[in-house]
């Protein structure tokens, strides 16, 4: 019976537990020569090939390359198992050795891998291997090359080389023709830059921030509402600005001309019919028919605007401002367009500038003209910060603004608005005219502070105009010829500063912004009026001062007033009336008592 089970131990190629299957593995170069693990060597000491790859890591193995337990040089009995390539698939340069190529014959290189920090793909063979822990393997007898590798993480695997060649190569080549190829091409095929195109239709009504669709009927042209806005540090009009849907806002941007002579009547950003020669789409879906009217809204002139005109070195009629009222029913899309323009006069001169105003604002159909004239609320009740600060000049409302320069430097029309409790400097040039000191003085003030200068403040944000009691009076005092010394000369203003006092009132847990009071201060300056003055310095300054006084914080809890009874040191009386021995005896009590004492103040005092 014992010679028996010797007998099968002699046959058994790999003892492994049950349980436990060899694991594939698969890596790239010569196969490493058969191992010769005798029973003294468990575990197997394993001699491999030069050129010889790491096999593929195996499900639970760290993908770092692993390392050859005990690799060896190789020897002149080695068995090459796997002969020189036939085709070698890097050797691109005839007659040359490719680097890292290691099938080129060209390099005349037993060992490549001696040479070569690496071989490239496709210069040695691969090879598949089946690995299982090394720790579960007892003997290997096997006839196949086999081979112990260790990886990253330090724990050994013991691979044999699958001999299968089916497994190395890919399946028999397809036939190809005109009644097939259409199905291969969309079974083993992705995307394509020529993919079929998919109409896709488009949204039945706008949403807010949707660009809005016009139509040009002359040229049978769909395009987009455009608000040109100024980009880069000279504010230059850019074009393709989109309007969105509901957004009602302001843009500001700066043209500039080499040739006004020209641009005058040939550039269409200075007509006025390029803004209202189109028709726009009451909802998207009316691109589907461009033919039906009902689907479009024409765009309607509120006050007639004459197209530019050169008239000697004047350009007439030109397109300073452009303001869109549109007004939107839901779902129904846009009900009504109209336009209204602002044109200047430009004179025709080296590298003439024009800043242009756009506005598109929104309001629902049928709504009142008064209610849509109404600005809109800085807050409600008080002050929201970054919200225009509201002003009154006689009985309309506006905001309070700050000077505002074109891409020169030289002052604009337009203003910059002042922001509740936003501190803000601006300044410009002003270009002066030959006039005499009053006419002077009043161009200044309308500059710094707009045509008519504000009078008051609004206390809230939602104050109204009609409600005098809801609005402050501005403190201003202009400049004085009696304060600079100097009867001969003409006092002009250089400088505003606008103060604003602010404070919170109502629940700390429900602040509420007002306004206290505000002032103008003005900075002068004295010019002879024999002195030739082309342009002088203007600056605007605004600055926020909070004044809220907060209410005193809440007192603490009540102290506890600790009383102790009168006779509360009697034992202690008595103790110190007795004799020595008595104080020994009674000197526990006395230690209570201060314990206690002690603890009834760190209550206290907590």
């Amino acid at each position: 019976m014992c010679i028996s089970q010797f007998m099968l131990l002699q046959v058994f190629f790999l003892m492994v537990p049950e349980g436990v299957w060899l694991q594939p593995s698969s890596a790239s170069g010569a196969a490493p020569t058969p191992s010769d693990v005798g029973p003294a060597s468990p575990g197997g000491t394993l001699q491999s090939s030069e050129g010889s790859e790491t096999p593929w890591p195996v499900p639970g193995i760290s993908t770092v390359g692993p390392t050859v337990v005990t690799p060896s040089a190789p020897e002149n009995g080695t068995v090459d198992l796997f002969p020189a390539l036939p085709v070698c698939v890097c050797d691109l340069t005839p007659g040359t050795c490719d680097i890292n190529c290691c099938c080129d014959r060209d390099c005349y290189l037993l060992h490549p891998r001696t040479v070569f920090s690496f071989c490239l793909p496709g210069s040695v063979r691969s090879s598949s291997w089946m690995c299982v822990d090394n720790s579960l393997i007892f003997r290997s007898n096997s006839p196949f090359p086999s081979r112990v590798f260790m990886d990253s993480g330090g724990v050994r695997q013991f691979c044999v080389l699958v001999n299968n060649s089916r497994l190395n190569y890919f399946q028999k080549l397809q036939k190809v023709n005109a009644t097939n190829f259409q199905a291969l091409a969309t079974e083993f095929g992705g995307e394509s830059f020529t993919s079929t195109f998919q109409t896709q239709l488009p949204p039945p009504f706008y949403r807010a921030g949707d660009p809005i669709l016009t139509y040009f009927p002359k040229w049978s042209v769909i395009s987009l509402l455009r608000q040109p806005a100024g980009v880069g540090a000279g504010g230059l009009c850019a074009e393709s600005n989109p309007a969105g849907f509901l957004e009602s806002k302001s843009t500001t941007c700066a043209r500039f001309f080499k040739n006004l002579t020209n641009s005058c009547t040939l550039d269409p950003a200075l007509n006025a019919a390029s803004y209202y020669n189109f028709t726009v789409l009451k909802v998207p879906r009316g691109m589907t028919d461009l033919q039906n009217t009902k689907f479009q809204v024409p765009v309607t002139l509120v006050s007639q605007a004459g197209s530019p005109l050169l008239s000697g070195n004047i350009c007439q009629n030109v397109v300073s401002q452009v303001i869109y009222e549109i007004e939107t029913n839901g779902t129904f899309g846009i009900q009504k367009v109209s336009v209204s323009f602002g044109q200047t006069n430009l004179t025709v001169e080296p590298d003439t500038s024009l800043q242009q105003y756009f506005l598109i604002r929104f309001r629902a159909f049928q709504q009142s003209t008064a209610a849509s004239l109404t600005g809109p609320r800085s807050g409600n009740p008080g002050y929201i910060v970054g919200k225009p600060l509201l002003a009154l000049t006689g009985d309309k409302s506006h905001s309070m603004t700050l000077l505002q320069s074109q891409g020169d430097g030289i002052c604009s029309v337009k203003k910059h608005e002042v922001q509740f409790g936003v501190n803000a400097i601006s300044g410009c040039k002003l270009r002066l005219k030959k006039m005499d000191c009053s006419h002077l003085q009043q161009e200044i003030y309308q500059t710094l502070h707009g045509k008519t200068s504000p009078e008051h403040v609004a206390i809230f944000g939602n104050a109204d105009p009609a409600q005098k009691r809801e609005w402050t009076r501005i403190l201003s005092r202009n400049c004085s010829v009696s304060a600079m010394h100097c009867t001969s000369c003409c006092v002009i203003p250089v400088s505003l500063e606008i103060q604003v006092l602010w404070a919170y009132t109502g629940l700390q847990s429900n602040p509420q912004a007002h306004v206290s009071g505000a002032r103008f201060l003005y900075q002068c300056q004295s010019i002879k009026d024999s002195q030739q003055v082309t342009e002088v310095a203007l600056t605007t300054v605004v600055t926020f001062v909070d004044i809220t006084q907060k209410p005193e914080p809440p007192r603490g809890q009540p102290r506890i007033d600790w009383k102790l009874p009168f006779d509360f040191f009697f034992p202690l009386k008595i103790a110190f009336s007795r004799g020595v021995d008595s104080q020994k005896g009674s000197a526990s009590l006395i230690l209570i008592l201060c314990l206690l004492v002690l603890g009834v103040l760190k209550l206290e005092t907590k």
